[in-house]
């Protein structure tokens, strides 16, 4: 008589396993859990890291950018990116013998950004529609989508118009990347804010008034908008940064006497 072999029905793994006490394995199933969880977040924290660095067309723009500084100043700075950037406007502070004529060549790189046709078109055809409001509008959005790589996250807002209107047509930078790293109100004031103001008046038919925040570091732009006389700009009698290295060396050696006024401004 042959042996009946015993085939036994396949067996439910009994949970939990019974190499395991249930409260250990329950632990290891958080860990398990909470460890994708810190991988997902991980990965999250990364990309946005990657999208607030910028992308490629960041790079082209402050490349671009500084270039063109460089050109103007017959100088580079051997530091990368955007700390030599700040060091070549620094370097141009230091050799204009006047802030007109820092303010003069800041106008001359902006305006070798663009081929001059574009401006002068812009200025001829686009300018004078809607007495101007079309220009500052279309201004206003482009400056939004390509100078954060300069002055960091901005948006556009509403702001007042001369003929009591009230347009979208300004630009809100919320903490400007330019004058936290640049640490002056003088390069501030004579690099960006009073050449920006003359290009757009001048050169491409847009009236523009910059109001930097120093307390905060941010700053409104306000497109459509006359700038007014120096002699009533507060902005030019701003004294200087609380991080201004020099500010800190002239009250040591003045014996801690406030500084009414930023000598470079």
């Amino acid at each position: 008589m042959k042996a009946l072999a015993v085939v036994r029905p396949p067996s439910i793994c009994s949970w939990p396993p019974q190499s395991l006490p249930k409260s250990q394995y329950l632990r290891s199933q958080r860990f398990r859990v909470s460890s994708s969880l810190i991988k997902e977040s991980q990965s999250e924290i990364q990309a946005k890291q990657e999208k607030k660095g910028g992308g490629v067309m960041d790079e082209v723009f402050l490349n671009l950018f500084r270039k063109k500084m460089v050109e103007e100043v017959g100088w580079d700075s051997r530091k990368p990116g955007y700390d030599g950037l700040i060091e070549v406007a620094n370097r141009l502070m230091l050799i204009s013998p006047t802030n007109s004529h820092t303010k003069e060549a800041a106008v001359r790189i902006l305006r070798s950004l663009f081929p001059p046709m574009l401006l002068q078109l812009y200025k001829l055809l686009i300018a004078p529609i809607q007495g101007g409001k079309v220009a500052a509008i279309i201004v206003a959005r482009v400056t939004a989508i390509t100078c954060e790589w300069l002055m960091g996250p901005c948006t556009v807002n509403s702001v007042d118009l001369p003929d009591g209107t009230s347009w979208n047509s300004g630009v809100f930078v919320e903490k400007c990347k330019y004058l936290e790293q640049s640490k002056c109100v003088g390069i501030c004031v004579n690099t960006c804010k009073l050449p920006t103001q003359a290009f757009m008046k001048d050169y491409m038919g847009v009236p523009l008034v910059m109001e930097p925040n120093f307390s905060d570091y941010s700053c409104q732009f306000k497109f459509g908008v006359p700038p007014p006389l120096p002699e009533d700009d507060a902005t030019l009698k701003e004294p200087c940064l609380d991080i201004c290295p020099n500010a800190t060396r002239r009250r040591e050696f003045a014996g801690n006497i406030n500084v009414q006024q930023c000598p470079k401004a």
